[in-house]
């Protein structure tokens, strides 16, 4: 089976979230990615609780594509520290975790998985 990641990511607005997914894709780092919308966080900052509304976005990669997509959204982001968390895919349907694969080859032609719309 492939070795693909989820990775999670917030964003400050969905303009930005838009911005870090199209490069992302664009740039084959990640095959796809689903803007989630408004999210609210409460996190621990500069000393004390903060409350803001954020943007939360999901990208699908290759393992061997996570550590160049994590630090092209780093340089992307507008957060000091943004949340790029990656999670393991154990299992799902191999022929999608296989277009996922092809999709981060820097050489990949481009195509979509029967059925799927990202």
């Amino acid at each position: 089976m492939p070795d693909a990641r989820l990775v999670y990511v917030t964003a400050a607005s969905p303009e930005e979230a838009r911005r870090i997914a199209t490069a992302a894709v664009e740039e084959r780092l990640a095959a796809c990615a689903n803007i989630l919308g408004e999210i609210e966080a409460v996190f621990f900052w500069n000393g004390g609780a903060q409350n803001e509304r954020e943007t939360a976005l999901i990208l699908k990669t290759a393992a061997d594509r996570l550590d160049a997509l994590t630090a092209r959204i780093k340089a992307l982001h507008s957060y000091d520290e943004p949340c790029v968390a990656a999670l393991p895919i154990v299992g799902g349907s191999e022929s999608f975790l296989a277009w996922i694969e092809a999709e981060t080859r820097p050489d990949s032609g481009g195509s979509t998985p029967a059925g799927d719309t990202a």
